[in-house]
C-alpha cells in the first residue's frame, strides 16, 4: 500500500499566491503520511489573459514556482506529480508541461501536453489552447515509488490512443491533472475518468481546478482517484480547494490484471473492409 495526496485548488493569477499554496501543500502531504502529492493542471497560473499572463510564463529553469515546488519537495522529502505549469520554450512557444519532481527535488520527467483544447461550447465558452501552445510529441511514463506512472493532461483524456499508449507501458497508475470546464465536467468527467482506469487496469489520478478562478472562468473540481476496477475511491466534489488522501494498493492492481488480462489479450486491430 502506498499512501498519496491529492490536492484541489483554485489558482489564480498570481504566481507567488499560487507556489505558496502548493508549498504548503506539499508540507502537509508529508506531515499527512503521503509519498506522493498531485496537483492539478495550471497550478502555478491560470490566467486566460495571454497579455496578463506573459511575463509569468518563462523558460522552466526562470519558474519561480517550479523551484519553489522543488525546494519544499525536497524539505519534505515528497515526490510531487506537479501537474502543469504553462513553460516557454526555447523558440518562444509555450507549452503545458507536467513535471514529476522526486524526493531529494529532482526533476525525473516532463511531459508536455499532446492534445489542444480547441472547442467551440454550446453555452458560448470558446477556447484556443493551440493559438498560443505547442503541442507535445513524447508519451511519457516513469517509476516512482507508486510503480510505473504515464502522465496525460486534461483534454488529453479525449484520446484513447494516448492511454493505448500508457496501457502497453504497463502503467500502474496514470495522473491526469485537469482544469475542466464546468459544462464538459458535468457532462463527461466521470465517465472518462473511470474508462481510462478500466483500460489501462490502473490506477487514475486527476487532480483537478475548482470553482471561480480570478480570470472569471469556473472549473469543475471533483479531483477523483479512481481504482483498476472502475470504482471512484475519493471524489472530493466541486465546490472547495483542499487536500486528501488515499491508499494505491499493488495489489488491487495485480488482482484485476488476473481477472481481466485485457492488456495481455489485446491484438492488432485489422484494416476495415469496404463494399
Amino acid at each position: 500500500m502506498s499512501r498519496i495526496a491529492l490536492l484541489q485548488m483554485t489558482s489564480g493569477i498570481d504566481p507567488a499566491a499560487n507556489a505558496a499554496a502548493l508549498t504548503d501543500a506539499i508540507e502537509n502531504a508529508a506531515k499527512g503520511g503521503a509519498v506522493m502529492l498531485f496537483t492539478p493542471e495550471m497550478a502555478g497560473l491560470l490566467d486566460s489573459d495571454r497579455e496578463r499572463a506573459d511575463p509569468h510564463v518563462v523558460p522552466e529553469d526562470r519558474s519561480s514556482v517550479l523551484t519553489a515546488v522543488r525546494e519544499a519537495a525536497a524539505r519534505a522529502g515528497l515526490w510531487v506529480a506537479l501537474g502543469s505549469l504553462a513553460v516557454a520554450r526555447e523558440d518562444g512557444r509555450w507549452v503545458n508541461r507536467s513535471f514529476v519532481i522526486d524526493a531529494s527535488g529532482a526533476i525525473v520527467a516532463r511531459y508536455d501536453k499532446i492534445h489542444m483544447f480547441d472547442v467551440d461550447l454550446a453555452g458560448g465558452e470558446a477556447w484556443r489552447e493551440s493559438a498560443a501552445y505547442a503541442p507535445g510529441e513524447a508519451v511519457v511514463t516513469v517509476e516512482t515509488p507508486l510503480g510505473r506512472l504515464g502522465l496525460a493532461v486534461c483534454y488529453d483524456i479525449r484520446f484513447p490512443a494516448l492511454f493505448e499508449a500508457l496501457g502497453r507501458a504497463r502503467c500502474d497508475v496514470i495522473a491526469i491533472p485537469a482544469a475542466f470546464t464546468v459544462p464538459t465536467g458535468q457532462a463527461h468527467w466521470h465517465l472518462l475518468q473511470r474508462a481510462r482506469a478500466v483500460e489501462a487496469s490502473a490506477y487514475v489520478v486527476a487532480a483537478a481546478q475548482v470553482g471561480k478562478h480570478d480570470d472569471g472562468r469556473r472549473t469543475y473540481g471533483h479531483s477523483l482517484v479512481v481504482d483498476p476496477w472502475g470504482e471512484v475511491v475519493v471524489d472530493m466534489g466541486g465546490r472547495l480547494p483542499g487536500l486528501a488522501f488515499t491508499e494505491l494498493d499493488r495489489e488491487r492492481i495485480a488482482d484485476v490484471r488476473r481477472q481481466l488480462p485485457s492488456l495481455a489479450n489485446r491484438r492488432p486491430i485489422p484494416k476495415s473492409a469496404t463494399t
